[in-house]
């Protein structure tokens, strides 16, 4: 049995892994070194300088790339370093289709940094493929989603943007970070690129940022590697340690943030105090449907709005939990709620913000895997 037939808790523990070959040792060492001694000019073991390949690094790439049914992995200092790089597939005239819901730093890196290399970005609905198709011309060279989006979980049919890209000869990039491999594997569903902030659930305990690709076609992996060697936004031999150690866990960890999130937006759909509740289990979220054909389950993200809109009200409630943590990032073992408004989406116009649900009193969960009705009370206490 290769290890592509393997299922998904089997790859997270064994795929991209050797016992070293040096000492027999079970785990990846942790390769501390800037440099690889030759034998003789031209002649190595295939490491010659840790920007260009770490063998921790490449053992997390192995990994990584066998989690998503890729061919070709590569990691990157941060999620942000990663899309950069898939930006400079791109030169200045190029346009990009990307949707109006959207992780606040990749909003700014595409209005703050590229626009002013040239390439125009056009934010549509994404919940209509229209809208995609409607912005296609000649200088499209990109289309950039994500799905499961941050932080309204808006559902956008990748088999359906996959036919488009492919139909007009495009590239289709997809950020997976809230689903993870073990919910969602859109290289299967046609995308060309798949993206991970693996600060965030790869990683999985608050202790590293990272960012990485996985890609099926060597021509586009090619690229992404040269980008990646000659710009060096690598991450260090420890960070990768600590994710392959993280990977491990991930179907274990993911079962459990499942379980918790459809516990507690249950619990919120029901609380007088809320008004709106984003999850995508909900048969009336939307898109609920394309969630069910793509997804295995619908994650540990989820967002609420409050009755009234009141943004010191929001503040009262989230200065007044014990168990969730009021900070940025997610998908960490703990449970973490953050305002998207005044923090990952603070650089977006507030009317842009508005029109796709991220309103004042918006609070956002990263639901962890702690006791689902420790966390209940928790949110009954600070809501009352």
């Amino acid at each position: 049995m290769g290890k592509k037939d393997l299922k998904f808790g089997t790859k997270a523990i064994h795929a991209g892994v050797e016992p070293d070959s040096a000492t027999g040792a079970i785990m990846t060492p942790v390769y501390q070194t800037s440099t690889f001694v030759q034998d003789k000019v031209g002649q190595h073991k295939g490491y010659e300088y840790s920007r260009t390949l770490n063998p921790t690094r490449h053992a997390l790439e192995k990994a990584l790339a066998a989690l998503e049914n890729a061919e070709y992995g590569a990691c990157f200092g941060s999620g942000i370093a990663a899309i950069d790089s898939v930006l400079k597939l791109l030169k200045a005239g190029d346009e990009v289709i990307t949707s109006v819901d959207l992780y606040g730093g990749t909003y700014r890196i595409f209005t703050e940094v590229y626009e002013d290399f040239g390439i125009k970005f056009h934010f549509v609905d994404m919940d209509d493929l229209s809208n995609v198709e409607e912005k296609i011309n000649t200088k499209t060279k990109l289309i950039w989603s994500e799905t499961p989006t941050n932080p309204v979980l808006s559902i956008i049919d990748l088999k359906g943007l996959a036919a488009i890209s492919k139909r007009e000869g495009l590239i289709l990039g997809v950020d997976n970070t809230f689903a993870t491999p073990f919910l969602q594997n859109p290289l299967d569903l046609g995308a060309d690129i798949v993206m991970h902030s693996v600060t965030k659930y790869l990683g999985g305990h608050s202790d590293i940022v990272m960012g990485a690709l996985m890609m099926k076609d060597k021509n586009i992996a090619e690229k992404i590697y040269h980008i990646q060697n000659n710009t060096g936004a690598i991450p260090g031999p420890m960070d990768c340690f600590l994710v392959l150690r993280g990977l491990k866990t991930l179907h274990l960890r993911m079962e459990r943030h499942c379980e918790n999130g459809r516990k507690i937006a249950e619990f919120l759909r029901e609380h007088p105090k809320v008004d709106k509740v984003y999850w995508p289990g909900f048969e009336y979220h939307p898109n609920h449907e394309i969630a069910n054909q793509q997804m295995r389950d619908y994650g540990g993200m989820l967002s609420f709005s409050l009755k009234g809109n009141d943004l010191k009200e929001a503040n009262k409630v989230m200065e007044s939990f014990e168990i969730f943590t009021l900070a940025e990032s997610l998908g960490g073992v703990e449970s973490l709620l953050s305002h998207p408004a005044t923090m990952s989406h603070a650089g977006v116009p507030k009317d842009e913000r508005e029109a796709v649900g991220i309103v004042d009193s918006l609070i956002r969960f990263s639901v962890g895997v702690e006791d689902a009705e420790d966390l209940i009370n928790d949110i009954k206490q600070a809501l009352a």
